[in-house]
């Protein structure tokens, strides 16, 4: 479990100061004894692919669902964005589904992205017509300069999180944005469920806190000026209210951190479809009440998950 390991926070590669943290069925979570990162040593990470991270089922679901509904979700990271940066180049690193892009498109950033999973990227081009490109981060050219880079959800599943960073950084403009979420080790969820807390997984290899976070941005060029506890509603009814009314209908004992491995993405994308494909006004209503109980949450920061605003300084 020491092969090559090493801390992407403080550079700490000394196996003597690591120590098992948790112990899963095919994964392992150690701790930095120098800077409290949590992570997922590299020998268990040669298992994770993610170039077909979805496949044609999840587009399938994906295209039921209702975009007017992710765009609303969307904007609520735009409201955070747009307390330090109203406008410019905007450049989307890892798009997913392109809804976040849609929704700046809409609200005037000049929108550009990239996606490395196949199924993604083409719903991008092809359902969405946005300017996306399938290629691999560390092949951009550096000459590119942004506004404002994204990441959402992304960081917590790269390998060598701090040559991404760099990267980052040489693309960010003096004074531009970096702008990301992640799950958060230190968070309420993330201390109460412990090694069945369900943002950990395999696919996630870096767990990080406020601390952590803000040490490896700062490493790298960025000021952290805000955090912003988040929590995913549609996170929630995929991946805690679904398993749990599946538990429920299936009458069988077991965790339902255990269930969830047997519930897919393509279903997951199917039940959250049934709280969207309703009449425009059951919508608006259900969005008001969203972001309600969004804003409620983060205020009290009650979430799993951080959302960080970091400003380009200099290393």
């Amino acid at each position: 479990m020491s092969e090559e390991i090493c801390c992407c926070v403080c550079n700490n590669n000394n196996s003597d100061l690591f120590e098992l943290k948790y112990q899963k069925e095919h994964f392992a979570v150690v701790i930095c004894n120098i800077c409290s990162l949590h992570f997922i040593p590299p020998y268990y990470r040669k298992q994770i692919k993610y170039e077909q991270y979805k496949n044609e089922a999840v587009t399938t679901e994906v295209r039921k669902g209702n975009n007017w509904v992710k765009i609303q979700r969307h904007k609520l990271r735009f409201k955070f964005i747009q307390k330090f940066v109203k406008t410019g180049k905007l450049f989307d690193l890892g798009a997913g589904w392109g809804h976040f892009m849609l929704a700046g498109k809409e609200l005037g950033y000049d929108v550009y992205g990239i996606e490395i999973s196949e199924q993604p990227y083409l719903y991008c081009v092809n359902d969405l017509k946005l300017p996306v490109d399938h290629v691999d981060f560390f092949e951009m050219d550096e000459s590119r300069q942004f506004d404002i880079i994204t990441m959402w959800d992304v960081l917590e599943h790269i390998d060598k999180a701090g040559d991404f960073l760099e990267k980052c950084s040489m693309l960010t403009k003096p004074n531009g944005y970096l702008f990301l979420q992640v799950p958060q080790i230190d968070s309420y969820f993330a201390k109460r469920h412990q090694d069945n807390w369900k943002m950990m997984g395999l696919d996630h290899v870096n767990y990080f806190g406020k601390k952590t976070i803000t040490q490896i941005l700062a490493n790298h060029g960025y000021e952290v000026v805000k955090i912003k506890s988040s929590f995913e509603i549609k996170l929630f009814i995929m991946y805690t209210l679904l398993p749990f009314i599946k538990k429920i209908k299936s009458n069988k004992k077991g965790r339902v951190s255990e269930l969830n491995k047997t519930i897919n993405a393509a279903e997951r994308q199917n039940y959250f479809n049934k709280f969207t494909n309703k009449p425009l006004w059951q919508l608006k209503l259900f969005v008001f009440i969203h972001n309600r109980i969004y804003n409620f949450l983060s205020f009290f920061n009650i979430g799993e998950e951080m959302m960080v605003a970091a400003r380009k300084i200099s290393k």
